[in-house]
């Protein structure tokens, strides 16, 4: 099938649509049950099977043209978030940072305790210092974990009653996301970070179902659930040789990031991504006429990079649609989502580019 005919069947309503319903579902680092039920209704759809390892990395793999090889495409599950560290004697949470949370963005914000049971208790996030109208220091006071606590919305003022609702530590808290979009194609909302390029595995693969097209290689469409604590990406199938990660580029200062654009990324504080592949995926932006450019990422990294610090034997490449405030309440546009299904539908299906030396 001609590209150009497989991208115009990229569908709006249903990208988008995908988007806000991963990002409205709650799967902070290492709590899964949520999101792999709905990861299981989408392969259910579209006629896949999901497959789980041991971390409960969820996997649907293809079958390739070229059966010879085999790679990883992976977008991650898991949002930051925060895990209960206590109860304090007024009842209020103490938490810990699960990834690289923003305090300062969050306070506020209305967050859910995910308790062992199944049980999920709605809060919010507050410093210590809550009130400028109570304390001298409320702007001052550092904005960080040890500073902040949850007040639930429940009847309790003592750390007996907390428990009384079954509350512990070790429970997971995940933040409300907040989704908006806007008339102009602006897309608002926390954890973007992954789920959009969750979201556009979705939609590639369902391209692939309706067209009934294979990828040039085998290939895992892998999904983790724990990249914002940096193990995503370490265990590998033993057989993939390369890894391309689909995660959000960045925008501002000095990166080259644009929020309308998919972003290439040539490097992040672990490693410089593989010279060739890399260069494979800006020869097929160019080819393709996809608005892409090529970045280096600061205090960052991927599954990707996660995989080969590892030590698994192959070569990494990430790429993602650019995000304004990254870890905060962020900010992309559905032209840099569309370019990023593009850039990996191209990935997926055209090998011709590839250099001789892989």
């Amino acid at each position: 099938m001609n590209m150009t005919d497989l991208f115009s069947q990229i569908k709006e309503e249903r990208l988008i649509g995908w988007m806000e319903k991963l990002i409205n579902t709650p799967s902070v680092v290492g709590y899964y049950p949520e999101i792999h039920h709905l990861l299981e209704e989408f392969a259910d759809e579209y006629g896949y099977e999901v497959l789980y390892d041991n971390r409960h990395t969820a996997y649907i793999y293809l079958n390739g043209k070229d059966e010879t090889n085999t790679v990883v495409v992976g977008a991650h599950l898991d949002t930051i978030g925060m895990v209960v560290r206590s109860i304090a004697e007024n009842g209020w949470l103490n938490v810990r940072n699960l990834g690289g949370v923003n305090f300062h963005s969050v306070e506020g914000e209305n967050v859910y305790v995910h308790t062992r049971h199944n049980e999920t208790y709605s809060g919010m996030l507050i410093n210590q210092s809550h009130s400028v109208h109570v304390f001298d220091d409320a702007r001052s006071r550092e904005r960080d974990f040890a500073e902040m606590a949850i007040v639930l919305d429940e009847d309790v003022r003592t750390k007996e009653q907390t428990e009384a609702l079954g509350v512990r530590p070790g429970d997971l808290v995940s933040v409300e996301p907040r989704f908006v979009t806007t008339d102009s194609g602006y897309i608002k909302s926390r954890h973007i970070d992954d789920k959009a390029n969750v979201a556009v595995l979705f939609e590639v693969l369902a391209l692939l179902a309706k067209n009934n097209l294979k990828p040039a290689y085998n290939t895992y469409f892998a999904f983790p659930i724990n990249e914002e604590i940096g193990m995503g990406g370490r265990f590998v199938p033993a057989d993939a040789n390369e890894y391309l990660a689909l995660d959000i580029g960045l925008v501002g200062g000095q990166q080259s990031g644009d929020e309308k654009k998919v972003s290439i990324c040539a490097a992040d504080r672990v490693t410089p991504y593989d010279w060739g592949l890399t260069t494979e995926l800006f020869d097929l932006a160019e080819k393709y006429e996809i608005g892409a450019v090529m970045d280096i990422f600061y205090r960052y990294s991927s599954d990707a990079s996660a995989a080969y610090q590892a030590d698994n034997n192959l070569a990494p490449a990430c790429i993602g649609m650019g995000c304004m405030t990254s870890h905060g309440y962020e900010r992309t546009h559905k032209d840099g989502v569309f370019n990023t299904v593009k850039l990996a539908l191209a990935y997926l299906l055209d090998r011709s580019m590839q250099s001789k030396e892989f």
